[in-house]
């Protein structure tokens, strides 16, 4: 192997929420990653950066062969250890392209499709600014919007009768809303136990939601599948798995309709392809969970152009600060598409200047209960 060709060195960057990376060879290639959940980055670049020792010198085609000997050489496992070695699988595959001059999606099988469908965030304090912000959303062109249905202060509540009332309420808000024309997304972030779940779920089959997010914690996928027997609305879930050993035990249970890995933690570009090849033998669809950043947007259309059972993609909009000041050419979105682009690697060049911004990987907060008890978020 010509000595060109080795890595040199791995740099490490907290740029605002998030753990970015540039790996860096010795023909001047620069591969681009990111990796890591939000609140744990700084543990995460730690992990990179012990990693790195092991990477300089090594040759960066071998992209599964270096997965899998930093993923086994060492006992301590979980999300630290997955998303650096997400972050450095999306740069090694940015690396290859790159040099090949092809997008990350022509070394994956090829396109599948030319655009990708989004579905937007949307929210607000009260119900009217909840269906406000929807209705900006389906006015720019989303045919998708995501919303949590409970009120900001809902764990504060000691009757369940009365949040579960008020979810029910801005569901059917938002839908009336909409109409028909634009799809809802009903996000739960794991907050209820498996039977309050069940019992708000069929409440809302009411209103047609895409999905019905995390019902529950994602511990139990055999409890999961109970969950989705007893609710007529799909199940979308799996954006905290680490690997594709909880995706074959979540599928065996028939527990989501839809599986949301996440390619800054499950492994990268490599991991979640075969995350998707393991869901479409299951006739389940794709819908990747985004950490948010311009970089892991990148790396989700790469993905998503390249697997036949892609359904959404996650996406917050990326033209206010800081986001919209990290890449040279922002990807294209256009009527709640993101266009796949055509140019090598991931299709995208970070701007240096955004990058000496102010970083803020702070822990997230977490919501106390009426009774004092730790709620999930």
């Amino acid at each position: 192997m010509p000595a060109s060709t080795k890595i040199e060195r791995v740099e490490t960057i907290l740029w605002d929420r998030w753990l970015l990376i540039r790996i860096y060879c010795e023909d001047g290639t620069v591969g681009i990653g990111e990796g890591g959940v939000h609140g744990w980055q700084r543990p995460t670049k730690t992990m990179v950066d012990t990693m790195a020792e092991y990477l300089v010198g090594k040759n960066p085609n071998f992209i599964e062969h270096h997965y899998q000997w930093l993923y086994r050489s060492s006992h301590f496992m979980g999300s630290v250890v997955q998303g650096a070695l997400s972050a450095i699988d999306i740069a090694l595959w940015d690396i290859k392209g790159k040099r090949l001059g092809v997008p990350i999606y022509d070394l994956m099988g090829g396109k599948t499709r030319d655009r990708v469908r989004c579905y937007m965030h949307v929210g607000g304090a009260t119900k009217d600014d909840l269906v406000a912000s929807a209705i900006s959303a389906a006015a720019d062109g989303f045919t998708a919007v995501r919303f949590t249905p409970f009120a900001k202060d809902y764990y504060l509540h000691k009757s369940y009768t009365e949040w579960a009332d008020e979810a029910v309420a801005r569901v059917g808000a938002v839908k009336e809303a909409v109409g028909t024309q634009v799809d809802i997304c009903v996000e739960i972030h794991r907050q209820m136990t498996p039977a309050e779940s069940i019992w708000l779920g069929r409440r809302l089959e009411q209103f047609n939601p895409f999905f019905y997010e995390d019902p529950m914690l994602p511990d139990s996928p055999a409890i999961m599948g109970d969950v989705a027997a007893q609710c007529n609305i799909p199940i979308a879930t799996g954006e905290r798995f680490t690997t594709i050993f909880e995706y074959q035990q979540l599928l065996e249970a028939g527990a989501a309709s839809y599986v949301r890995p996440d390619l800054c933690l499950c492994g990268g570009l490599s991991g979640c392809k075969k995350v998707a090849a393991m869901a479409e033998a299951h006739h389940v669809k794709v819908i990747p969970h985004n950490p948010l950043s311009p970089v892991s947007t990148a790396a989700c259309v790469q993905l998503d152009a390249c697997i036949p059972n892609f359904a959404l993609q996650e996406y917050t909009g990326e033209s206010e600060p800081p986001k919209s000041d990290l890449l040279v050419t922002p990807l294209e979105l256009k009527d709640g598409y993101l266009t796949v682009p055509d140019g090598p690697g991931l299709g995208i060049e970070l701007n240096e200047a955004a990058l000496s911004g102010p970083e803020n990987p702070k822990i997230l907060d977490t919501p106390i209960g009426f009774d004092g008890s730790v709620q999930d978020r």
